[in-house]
């Protein structure tokens, strides 16, 4: 427990020291809150909110579009993603997807086994949400990508990137 609550405490330091060079920018803060760590299963837990925010139109994931969120977990860890649609006028999905040019309009076959929501074609209303879980076992830059017909494409996707050589998963701004 020990561990978990170092490992906490590091995210938000870190997301309040980017939060503070960010606010230049325009950039909205970092929510560590969104992702917990457990070293002991070695599993990073992420709330992953589509719509946050009406930045793009809603069509973000906490508050970011266009890859500005980077979610870092080490290799061979567990992913759990909890989706949750926040757009009162949209439906979303999500699903990791590899890095391809060029992006697709829509759905396509996860880069990592059941790592994607249900529904990612129609996506799910206001209030709905899913819970996927998989192992981070390819090391890679990928995206966090909204399945809806062109709701990717419009720009509602962020990265995650699998490290082998980092030791804890870390959210930070993507420039």
């Amino acid at each position: 427990m020990r561990k978990l609550s170092v490992l906490f405490a590091s995210c938000v330091i870190l997301c309040a020291t980017r939060a503070t060079a960010q606010s230049a920018s325009q950039t909205p803060p970092i929510d560590c809150t969104q992702l917990t760590v457990d070293t002991v299963t070695k599993t990073a837990s992420f709330q992953l909110i589509a719509a946050q925010t009406v930045l793009n139109s809603g069509l973000n994931f906490n508050g970011f579009n266009d890859g500005k969120l980077t979610l870092t977990v080490p290799q061979n860890w567990n992913v759990v993603i909890q989706f949750t649609n926040k757009d009162a006028n949209l439906p979303h999905s999500a699903e990791i997807i590899d890095t391809i040019k060029p992006m697709p309009a829509g759905p396509v076959d996860p880069t990592f086994a059941r790592a994607a929501t249900i529904k990612l074609l129609e996506g799910m209303p206001n209030g709905a949400g899913d819970t996927f879980r998989f192992v981070a076992n390819k090391p890679g830059s990928f995206l966090i990508f909204c399945a809806v017909p062109g709701h990717g494409l419009a720009g509602m996707w962020i990265r995650l990137k699998v490290s082998p050589t980092d030791k804890q998963p870390t959210l930070a701004a993507t420039s």
